[in-house]
């Protein structure tokens, strides 16, 4: 139990330690000094090996103690004048991902704690010389069911490790499709797609009604969409360049042989989200290779031709076994 607290405590102390550096200057990053680049060169060394154990550590007491002092390790760079520009490359554990604007960067990180408890910790970096940051505290183990239809804040916020994100236009203004993993737990894993957005005080939100799909009972939209599936399962969610849409893979449910219960498992088909008037419409079954007649056990000519492939007259007989 005082494990489980503890893990618990660490994103508040994480909110704590850098609200007070939340406050906007105005001033967008700009160059960096040589000085600056020196002391976050050094930063990175040390963040690359805390990240590596947070993730690789085979003792839950170490990669816990390795997230604390990577939290700590990462604002004391961030506060560099100008650090927005540092790009931390060799911070493999840590996904850093910006949109293209580069208006914002934002990092996020999974904590492994035990076989079936998962804790995502993340922060936003905004454009600024002076240290402006938003820290995300993951909620989700306080969420019931799948938080599909709720707009969530930073200090409430569905964690998961982010892989991909692309910005859109809607009437409300920009907003930015964040692509992400849940752990979750030991025979279930999650994929989340989550809408980022700004008020008109910049502060992040999370979630917006901007999925539509036909089966929806709410007719505002969902906020976000979240795969819940086998962990034993491969599942996609992403954009997709060729298409100019998010594809998913098609889940169905399926009874699972080590627990009985029903999980869910892909296809082999996909579905997708479609940009229409700054709305993402769904899209049943983007792949369509279905032949229009079902197979046949023996060859069938047209029946226009008189003569089958040897020179016959007569339809093709069944072939004997």
């Amino acid at each position: 139990m005082l494990s489980h607290i503890r893990y618990r405590i660490l994103p508040v102390l994480f909110f704590i330690s850098v609200v007070l550096n939340a406050q906007d200057r105005g001033k967008p990053a700009g160059k960096l000094s040589a000085e600056a680049i020196e002391k976050l060169h050094t930063s990175e060394d040390t963040l690359t090996i805390l990240s590596y154990a947070v993730v690789n550590d085979s003792f839950p007491d170490m990669r816990f103690l390795a997230c604390k002092s990577l939290i700590t390790a990462l604002v004391r760079a961030l506060k560099t004048e100008n650090s927005f520009r540092y790009p931390f490359e060799r911070v493999k554990s840590v996904s850093i991902l910006a949109p293209p604007d580069s208006s914002f960067r934002i990092f996020t990180w999974q904590l492994f704690v035990n076989d079936s408890t998962y804790r995502h910790y993340g922060a936003i970096q905004m454009n600024r010389s002076e240290l402006k940051m938003f820290p995300l505290i993951d909620r989700r183990f306080e969420m019931t069911g799948l938080p599909t239809h709720e707009q969530l804040l930073p200090n409430r916020w569905y964690g998961a490790v982010y892989y991909n994100l692309r910005p859109f236009d809607t009437r409300e203004g920009r907003k930015y499709l964040l692509f992400g993993f849940d752990g979750y737990s030991f025979f279930d894993k999650r994929k989340v797609l989550d809408v980022l957005s700004f008020s008109a005080a910049g502060e992040p939100v999370f979630g917006a009604p901007v999925f539509d799909r036909p089966d929806e009972k709410k007719s505002d939209g969902e906020q976000r969409i979240i795969l819940e599936y086998t962990a034993e399962a491969k599942v996609r969610l992403n954009w997709d360049e060729q298409y100019d849409m998010i594809v998913l893979d098609h889940l169905i449910p399926y009874p699972s042989p080590y627990t009985g219960k029903m999980m869910y498992i892909p296809d082999g088909s996909y579905d997708g989200f479609k940009f229409e008037k700054g709305r993402w419409k769904f899209v049943n079954k983007i792949f369509n290779d279905a032949q229009e007649e079902a197979p046949r056990p023996y060859p069938v000519l047209d029946e226009k031709e008189k003569k089958n492939i040897f020179g016959k007259t007569g339809k093709p007989q069944k072939p004997k076994n």
